[in-house]
């Protein structure tokens, strides 16, 4: 038992070593995963034990349960994974230099509809840039370096942030051709003959559909999902009604709008760490990013 905390910090691979116990759930995985020996990860915890002065994992039937130290110390070593590899990112280029990694985050829909074509405009622009790309609906913390630069569909809260507003991308109702062809368009948003698609459990969906006025709830899709990729590959394949951006739905003819006086409109943001303002390729980037997504934001309009 240990009950004497050594004063000397622990290096960061024995954090190393136990973040990847706390996301894998056994010794072996984690070693599978940061390409180490079990006998290293465990000589890792065991050490990190000593130093902390308390145990961090119990053995339960399911492999290592994380103690409440455990628990206590994980967002701290997130903090510290997070750091680091922004350090290794940052030593990838000069500062001057058009080369190097820039880990940039989206929303899913954004990340795998929108950005694609614009990030390889960039990557033909300059090819020793490595992209790293987060697909999240989730906030990454700029702050703390989780990643360079994102792209947001919200106004960002953190300060020390350089931000850009984009403007607006309008999002309506859209059925699959074959849909319509079948069923008809609906003639109201709960029209009981139609089939629906949208959100399942996600809360901060829950209060943005109530935001814009919309009488809806989960209750009311026959087909739910809070992966949006997930609803908009149902909408292209006919399943029935759901919402699309515009800036989408203008590059595929069977996409059909309907119910047109029903939308919502949603701010859009590229938002960067302002220390990161001295990296020539950070800025390219971010320069880029404004102005491809400004001419994605005038496409995404919903009609007059």
């Amino acid at each position: 038992m240990h009950n004497r905390m050594n004063t000397t910090a622990p290096d960061w691979d024995l954090y190393r070593s136990f973040l990847g116990v706390m996301t894998h759930g056994s010794l072996s995985a984690a070693a599978r995963a940061l390409g180490l020996t079990q006998p290293t990860i465990g000589r890792h915890v065991e050490t990190l034990e000593q130093a902390l002065g308390a145990p961090l994992f119990t053995r339960s039937p399911g492999g290592l349960r994380p103690t409440d130290t455990a628990l206590a110390l994980r967002p701290h070593a997130e903090a510290m994974a997070a750091s680091a590899e922004a350090l290794i990112r940052t030593a990838s280029g000069e500062a001057d230099a058009v080369r190097g990694a820039i880990r940039l985050t989206a929303s899913e829909i954004m990340g795998a509809e929108v950005l694609p074509p614009i990030l390889t405009e960039f990557h033909e622009l300059h090819p020793d840039v490595i992209i790293e790309m987060v697909l999240s609906n989730r906030q990454e913390d700029l702050l703390r370096r989780d990643c360079d630069i994102a792209v947001r569909m919200a106004r960002p809260t953190q300060d020390a942030l350089l931000a850009r507003r984009i403007g607006t991308v309008d999002v309506g109702l859209f059925a699959h051709r074959r849909y319509t062809e079948k069923h008809g368009e609906p003639d109201m948003l709960t029209d009981p003959n139609h089939t629906a698609i949208g959100f399942d459990r996600d809360a901060s969906v829950v209060r943005a559909v109530q935001a814009v006025n919309l009488p809806l709830d989960r209750e009311f899709f026959a087909y739910r999902s809070d992966n949006d990729l997930a609803q908009l590959a149902a909408l292209r394949a006919g399943y029935g009604v759901g919402g699309c951006m515009f800036g989408i739905a203008r590059r595929e003819p069977e996409l059909v709008q309907v119910l047109r006086g029903i939308g919502f409109s949603m701010e859009m943001w590229v938002v960067m760490h302002e220390d990161l303002k001295a990296s020539r390729r950070m800025r390219l980037m971010f320069d880029h990013l404004v102005a491809s997504l400004t001419a994605y934001a005038a496409m995404s309009r919903k009609p007059a």
